[in-house]
């Protein structure tokens, strides 16, 4: 495995494109700043232009490199409880630190830690967040084991890690953290009941 986990990190800083397991599905991922990489998989994946996509991070410092600074409130409710996990928080970005494709336009940002050691010392290695969509065609099902990751994605990519998600398998949860009523977009891994608490 720590081959491949050297493998990916090459790939990564030379620009490519990985499938890896994380704590809920296979994802799959480019270096956030590098934008061939970011319009590249986009093409890969066939998902709309228009349509932002999360990023994963290894710490929270890395994290808020390239978000507004992050209110203690998303802080003690949402982050000391969920990271590293399976929720992913958007929040309002620095644009000029990430690319107009990553964040669909908008000026808000979704990011995650996630809970799986291959991924974040590949994160780590490579020093800047990488996209982390599942690793599927858009609108297709969502890969949890490797068997069900689609033979002619892979063909697509420049190197896939073959080791095993978490037991999970469920998308992570997405909660907007942008707006002033917090938002849950998508409800998966982690139960939240929140609506607002603001």
């Amino acid at each position: 495995m720590q081959q491949d986990i050297e493998k990916a990190i090459k790939v990564f800083k030379n620009g490519g494109i990985v499938i890896f397991p994380t704590d809920t599905a296979f994802g799959i991922g480019c270096r956030m700043d590098d934008e061939r990489a970011v319009k590249r998989l986009f093409e890969v994946r066939k998902r709309p232009k228009k349509q932002a996509v999360s990023v994963l991070v290894h710490t929270i410092d890395m994290a808020q490199e390239y978000l507004q600074p992050i209110p203690q409130e998303v802080f003690d409710k949402l982050i000391s409880q969920y990271w590293p996990g399976a929720l992913t928080i958007i929040l309002s970005c620095k644009t000029e630190k990430v690319p107009s494709l990553v964040r669909g336009g908008e000026n808000r940002l979704g990011v995650r830690i996630p809970n799986h050691p291959v991924i974040l010392e590949i994160i780590r290695e490579v020093g800047v967040p990488i996209l982390g969509p599942s690793a599927n065609f858009h609108g297709k099902e969502t890969p949890y084991v490797f068997s069900d990751l689609d033979p002619r994605l892979i063909e697509l990519v420049d190197f896939v890690i073959s080791g095993e998600t978490s037991l999970i398998r469920q998308p992570s949860t997405v909660i907007d953290c942008s707006v002033s009523l917090w938002k849950i977009v998508r409800q998966g891994a982690v139960k939240l009941k929140i609506k607002s608490e603001k």
